[in-house]
């Protein structure tokens, strides 16, 4: 059976459409269909802190056509979430009307922490044979989740309001870092081992340019160096030697240095990247609500 999730993001809308079987208890899963469109809501809320009509019309006709496409798909069961960018507009309440009435989709608007929740779902379903302890580490356009997770459970998990947007139109406070270095400090200081994981898509692009094996972990070393590859470049050769969109070549190198920063405070070494994220969250939370309705 088919299931779908629509993420309402800071740099993009994301449509992710999965078919997940059980057999034998377990899931087996399989990506049907992906579809990003970089809407950019963050432009507009960290600038004037509202969504800006041009845009909310254009999030409608967005989500028109991903109704559509899953229309086309046949699905029943999905979920629609927004995140930093729609939570923190004060117009929000209109937005989420006009979409509502002009799109039939209802959105949900999630908190920092449910946010880190929905990530953290995708660990259960992940193998990962290492007994290190594990820092989750999601970065978007407007927010960081982290997750510390210990023999396969979430330990604890926070959102700080750090992301490529924010980083490219300076907010980020320092205060912010502060918070985030108290979050690792105990980690890093136990003298145990720590895997970081990686979500996002520009970990995953970052992994692509890399050439790393499938399922092997990155070293930071290769992180550090891919990073001041990409700063050796004007904007428009980056663009064409590493076979970026606009969209992705501004936010890549922020996004790098995050998660560079993140894994030097933890003392990770390397880094795991599933490629997996919020709309697989969103997808296996929908698949459960569906296996709950059958009892």
């Amino acid at each position: 059976m088919k299931f779908a999730a629509i993420d309402i993001g800071t740099n993009a809308v994301r449509l992710l459409i999965k078919e997940i079987v059980v057999k034998n208890g377990e899931l087996r899963i399989s990506k049907v269909s992906f579809t990003r469109v970089p809407l950019r809501l963050g432009e507009d809320v960290f600038e004037t802190g509202n969504i800006s009509e041009k845009k909310a019309r254009n999030l409608v006709k967005v989500l028109r056509a991903f109704w559509y496409l899953m229309d086309v798909y046949e699905i029943e069961w999905f979920k629609v979430c927004g995140t930093s960018a729609m939570r923190e507009a004060s117009n929000v309440d209109y937005v989420l009307d006009i979409i509502k009435k002009e799109a039939n989709i209802t959105i949900e608007l999630k908190d920092g922490q449910q946010e880190a929740d929905l990530i953290f779902r995708n660990f259960s379903v992940a193998s990962f044979k290492s007994k290190s302890d594990y820092l989750y580490i999601d970065v978007g356009g407007g927010s960081l989740e982290l997750t510390l997770i210990r023999n396969g459970k979430k330990l604890r998990g926070k959102s700080f309001q750090i992301g490529t947007l924010r980083v490219i139109k300076g907010i980020v406070s320092d205060g912010e870092w502060d918070a985030v270095e108290e979050f690792v400090k105990h980690e890093s200081e136990s003298g145990e081992s720590i895997m970081a994981i990686g979500s996002g898509g520009n970990i995953n692009r970052l992994q692509r340019i890399i050439l790393n094996p499938k399922n092997q972990p990155i070293l930071i070393s290769k992180i550090e160096k891919i990073t001041e590859d990409l700063k050796s470049y004007p904007f428009k050769e980056m663009v064409e030697k590493f076979s970026l969109k606009p969209d992705r070549a501004d936010v890549i190198i922020p996004a790098a240095e995050i998660y560079l920063r993140i894994m030097k405070l933890a003392g990770a070494k390397e880094i795991i990247v599933p490629k997996v994220g919020l709309s697989d969250g969103i997808i296996l939370k929908v698949h459960e609500e569906y296996q709950e309705s059958l009892l």
